[in-house]
């Protein structure tokens, strides 16, 4: 079964955001778009490359609204170490949430049980709390934050345009589509 639509399942967690340690939860979440970016673990390879890439990126995030929260099965504490140790996640301004009980890795379908970890997640979730984009990756195989954004706002612009739909590589400000009888075989 997909998770597609589906409400974010209750959760509590502690996220290290901005030398601080706060509490993140399915209520935090609520009123605003927001991305889960799960990665296997701190102090790694391919993860700090991905977790810079959307440090780069924060701002433009933030223009649209949008909160990340990297998630991993590491501790808040962990997350700090990471943060204070490594050039490239010293610039992540986002929230590192801990997830040490695995409790958000179950309920996004991404752990891998007999390791503890999380696959490579990405999930864009809307103001009301509903999945709208999931994408699951291999552990080895690194994301493109700037193509995350550009999901995002076909996401976005298809929440606000009912009835339109935004076709393969759309960009902000190009044409979208209005399904209907008149389009069947005309594409």
């Amino acid at each position: 079964m997909s998770l597609i639509n589906t409400q974010v399942k209750p959760f509590k967690a502690t996220a290290f955001h901005q030398g601080k340690f706060v509490p993140v939860s399915n209520e935090t979440i609520q009123g605003k778009w927001s991305i889960f970016f799960f990665y296997p673990a701190d102090f790694t390879f391919v993860c700090p490359t991905e977790l810079e890439d959307l440090a780069n990126n924060y701002a433009e995030f933030q223009k649209l609204g949008v909160e990340v929260y990297g998630v991993s099965t590491d501790t808040h504490f962990s997350h700090k170490a990471w943060h204070d140790t490594s050039e490239a996640i010293g610039k992540v301004r986002y929230p590192l949430v801990g997830d040490p009980t695995a409790t958000l890795a179950r309920n996004f379908e991404v752990l891998i049980e007999e390791e503890g970890l999380a696959l490579r997640g990405t999930f864009v979730v809307n103001p009301e709390g509903q999945i709208k984009l999931c994408e699951i990756h291999d552990n080895g195989i690194g994301r493109n934050a700037s193509e995350l954004l550009r999901k995002v706002r076909a996401a976005q612009y298809v929440a606000s345009h009912p009835g339109e739909v935004c076709p393969a590589k759309w960009e902000e400000g190009a044409k979208t589509l209005k399904p209907s009888l008149d389009l069947v075989g005309k594409i």
